[in-house]
């Protein structure tokens, strides 16, 4: 199945303790259904001390699922995706709310 979120889109956090935040997906996880968004979900991991890294406490982004996000279209507000098969035969995404195509 082709992918509805992709690395790169704006989208807004449905559920959780970030509702309402927006933020880019900087990686998509397809098999475990997650993504990670930048400045959304974080986290704080105690760090060990490495030969090539720093100890102590880090903020990271920890993975959200695909079904708590919702791309946000170009007036800002959120849209849910289709597809649509174009005469040359391309399969490009499209915005349900407003029928715009996302990337052609």
């Amino acid at each position: 199945m082709a992918a509805k979120i992709r690395k790169g889109d704006k989208v807004i956090v449905l559920t959780g303790r970030d509702k309402g935040r927006t933020g880019e997906v900087f990686e998509v996880r397809p098999d475990a259904g997650t993504a990670l968004v930048r400045g959304i979900n974080l986290v704080k991991r105690h760090q060990k001390q490495t030969q090539n890294q720093e100890g102590g406490i880090i903020t990271k982004e920890a993975p959200i699922n695909l079904s708590n996000v919702a791309y946000v279209g170009k007036d800002g507000k959120p849209t849910r995706i289709g597809f649509k098969i174009q005469a040359d035969g391309k399969k490009v995404r499209v915005a349900k709310s407003s029928g715009v195509e996302i990337d052609g």
